[in-house]
């Protein structure tokens, strides 16, 4: 299994560093687009729409919803930011609603209040991607996503190692917080050479601190779908990818992480 993790993850990560790169800005919010859609197909699974009509429908919203802000985005539209900024309140609210949902696994919340979450969910993680390339750079875009997936290794090989003492049994039991130290480290050894190869010229604790509660946000965002999956009795958000379950069981970590590190930098950067 972890052999097959390990080629399917580098698969992805030839694919996603090739489209950073090689894609204009419009093509790759093209297939961004593409991804988000597919993650939407796999939410409204586990809202609990089984039928393809329904699941279509959600997605045909969530596509609506993206069409919109689309042109919003191009013009550097003040309501993009504050997009951002409710985003940022949703995933602080959602830490509520796990710790909630810790205290008591028994209960499931109604298919309406998970439908609406997964907007929340997947709408801004193609915002905050779209404008990190069009405003910082495809650098920054690539760092993001090596600073996730660099956390979510360091966790994974830390917990493995030494993990003793559990963050969130009832909802992710292999989740620990020696894990979450391990994530930590890995995020604190790519934020300084980060520093240097995309030529970061603001304060460096500052672009530090955003790594890290990058870092901290990405394990909240794995630990809010893990959540909802547990709800329905899913492991995996679908079967695609081999070894590592759907399209969303690897933008879990992301969702969460991009619109944090978004406005993190917009923080320092004044």
């Amino acid at each position: 299994m972890l052999r097959k993790r390990i080629l399917t993850a580098s698969v992805l990560a030839i694919l996603v560093i090739l489209a950073v790169f090689k894609f204009s800005v419009s093509n790759f919010s093209t297939v961004l687009l593409a991804i988000i859609l597919a993650g939407a197909w796999e939410w409204a699974r586990l809202v609990g729409f089984e039928n393809k009509r329904d699941r279509f429908l959600y997605s045909l919203v969530v596509l609506v919803l993206i069409f919109t802000l689309w042109p919003l985005v191009y013009e550097h539209s003040i309501i993009v930011n504050k997009l951002l900024v409710a985003t940022v309140v949703f995933w602080l609210l959602a830490l509520l609603w796990i710790l909630c949902y810790a205290s008591q696994p028994t209960n499931r919340n109604q298919m309406a209040i998970i439908a609406t979450a997964g907007l929340f969910v997947l709408v801004p993680t193609w915002v905050s991607l779209v404008v990190l390339r069009m405003e910082f750079g495809l650098g920054y875009v690539l760092f993001l996503l090596l600073l996730v997936w660099s956390a979510d290794t360091g966790a994974f090989f830390a917990g493995r190692r030494w993990g003793r003492h559990k963050m969130a049994k009832t909802i992710s039991p292999g989740k620990t917080w020696e894990g979450a130290i391990g994530g930590a480290v890995a995020t604190l050894v790519l934020a300084f050479p980060g520093e240097i190869a995309l030529g970061w010229t603001g304060p460096s604790i500052g672009f530090v601190m955003v790594c890290v509660g990058t870092m901290a946000f990405s394990i909240l965002g794995d630990l809010f779908e893990s959540m909802i999956k547990r709800q329905i009795g899913y492991k995996d958000s679908s079967l695609l990818l081999p070894g590592h379950g759907g399209i969303l069981d690897r933008l879990d970590s992301l969702t969460a992480a991009a619109p944090v590190f978004l406005i993190g930098l917009y923080g320092i950067c004044g």
